[in-house]
Parts: C-alpha cells; structure tokens; sequence
C-alpha cells in the first residue's frame, strides 16, 4: 500500500506531523509512505527513514508569480509526479483548503479531518473519509489520532518518538541560540542575549548563533561582540542546521520551528514565549521545558507590541530575566546526563 502524506508547511507544523508517522510506520509495516512539502522543508522530512520519496511544493514562491510559464511548468510537473505514483491513499494532515487541493491533484482517494476538526472547514468538502478529532488536544496528538482513525490503530499517547535523529558528537559543549523569528513581539532582547551568552561562556559552554537574513545577522554579531567567546554561525541550509543542533549540549530558543526540530532532536531544549502561547502547539519531547511570559498583557498574540513603538523592546521581555532562562537550561543538561 503506497500513501502520500500532505503537510506543506510550516516548519514546526512539519515536525509536529513526524510522530503520526513514526506510529504508522510501527503499527502499519506494510505501507510504504511519501510525503509533500514545501521545498524549504524537504530536507526535514528526509531526516526520518520511513520515507521513500518527498515530492517538493513551491507555493509560496508560486504565489508570487501565478501568471508566469515557469509557475505552470512546475505545477503541471508536480501533478504529473505525484498522479504516475497511483498512490492507494493520500492524508491531509494539514486541513486546509491548499493542502485540500494538492491532495486531490493525485486522483486518489484523500482522507483528512471533518469539517468540526480541520482549520479550514471547506477543504473537509474535498475528502472522500473525514474524521472528526477532537481541537482541545496538542497538534501532535491530534495528528497521531487522526493517522490511527485511518489507517486502523490506536496510537501510544503515553510515548513520543519523533523518529528523526542527527550525527551525534560525545563531549560536545555548544549551546545553540536561535533569536531569530518572524514576529518581533516573539523575539527576545539582544541585551539579554549578550547576558545569556556571557554566562554560558564563564561556565565552559560556547554559545552558537545562526542567522536567516541580514537583520538577524545583525543581532547574532551584537552578541558576539558583546560575549567574546560566542561563535557567529555561518548561513546554512536546513539539513546542516539539523546537524549543528543536533550535535549540541542544549538549545534555547524563541517561539520558532527549529526550536521544534531540537526539541524532536531530543536535544535539552528551553523556548521562549512572549507574545505567543504554547498551549496546544508548543514544544514537545522527552528534554523540552518552556517559560513564559508572566505578565497580563501575555500572551497577545499580535506580531508587533501594541504597547511600545516599532523596534523597541516589549516589556514582556523583562518577566523571563536570562538569570532563570540560564538555571532552568542548567536543569536540563543536568538531567540528560544523569
């Protein structure tokens, strides 16, 4: 049996998606799995060894240029791909109604959530099976529930295997730093990360700091300058991110998916949340802790502060001091060695 898995993105809603098919794989060994993503996510999904093929998605870029021959061209591709495959059953494991759509591209017989369950109600219409799972559950349960109702199993909620693993290195003693995120309410400030950084150093630890674009470059080399002993991580791709935090002694980061992928990494993980709550999508695994802001305004959810001007630090900031971030990753590494 051949089953496409449709989660396009994002990146913490891909990883969240990855023990639903650990426990497939395990209750299911008959079935063979693919899998469409967004092509920035593919080398995620070909961390886990239970799937044969990743068919990469480009909609974002397509959305750009809808009209454009090369637009065309990739999408008629991608139809192609995916129906000369004759999958057996396709699972939206998104809920929505683009996801709804590229599921029913293949001519397959599509399985997803009911229209009390899914996101986006309307891409219920577009499934030949639906499933109603109940919304006050975590993303992953939920998902794992969803692939147990339709591929005829009952899944562990008690365990959580990700199934996903990167090169391992003994004795390493690198902290990875991810500051950078989407929302500037989510972003923690550079003074507390030069603060957070120099004390990680007067312990023995180096701290590692990544960077997307230029602004989050920016603030990685305030840190260093202000933390001589932080090293500046160069711009890499996915798949070497996955190794660098893979082979780290902790990770710590703000409300963002490769938090979620360190966490999945079953790496000493601590996230930061300010504007955001982790509530029923935040991050999960066996060495993951969260801390929150502790003040009433918290969490907004609003992509910038309503309270200060543009640039200037939140003053939920101020209630997750790095003198607690520091004893609570302490606590972490703590554990995992013992």
């Amino acid at each position: 049996m051949k089953v496409l898995i449709v989660k396009m993105s994002s990146m913490g809603d891909v990883v969240h998606t990855l023990p639903a098919l650990t426990d497939a794989l395990k209750a299911r060994p008959d079935i063979v799995f693919d899998w469409c993503v967004e092509a920035a996510f593919a080398p995620l999904v070909r961390l886990h060894p239970g799937v044969r093929r990743v068919h990469e998605i480009r909609l974002r870029s397509w959305r750009k240029a809808p009209l454009s021959p090369a637009t065309w061209r990739a999408a008629a591709a991608l139809r192609r791909a995916l129906r000369a495959e004759r999958y057996d059953l396709v699972i939206d494991a998104q809920g929505l109604i683009k996801s709804a759509l590229v599921a029913r591209i293949t001519g397959a017989r599509v399985a997803g959530l009911d229209r009390t369950s899914a996101r986006e109600p309307l891409a219920a219409r577009f499934y030949g099976e639906r499933h109603a799972i109940p919304r006050d559950r975590h993303a992953i349960d939920r998902l794992r529930l969803l692939f147990g109702e339709i591929l005829g199993y009952r899944p562990d909620l008690a365990t959580l295997d990700y199934g996903i693993a990167a090169p391992a290195e003994e004795g390493t003693n690198t902290v990875v730093l991810l500051h950078g995120t989407t929302w500037p309410s989510k972003r923690w400030s550079t003074a507390n990360w030069i603060e957070l950084a120099r004390a990680l150093v007067a312990e023995g630890l180096t701290p590692q700091l990544p960077h997307a674009d230029a602004a989050e470059e920016a603030v990685a080399r305030a840190v260093v300058a202000g933390a001589p002993g932080t090293v500046l991580l160069p711009r890499a791709p996915l798949g070497e991110m996955a190794g660098l935090i893979g082979r780290a002694a902790a990770v710590i980061g703000c409300d963002t998916g490769l938090t979620h992928l360190a966490a999945a990494l079953d790496r000493p993980t601590l996230a930061l949340f300010l504007s955001t709550k982790p509530g029923l999508t935040g991050v999960a695994g066996r060495r993951a802790a969260v801390l929150e802001a502790t003040i009433a305004c918290a969490p907004c959810r609003k992509r910038d502060c309503p309270l200060v001007p543009v640039g200037t630090v939140q003053p939920c900031v101020d209630t997750i001091p790095p003198s607690l971030v520091l004893d609570t990753i302490n606590r972490l590494i703590g554990s995992a060695a013992s």
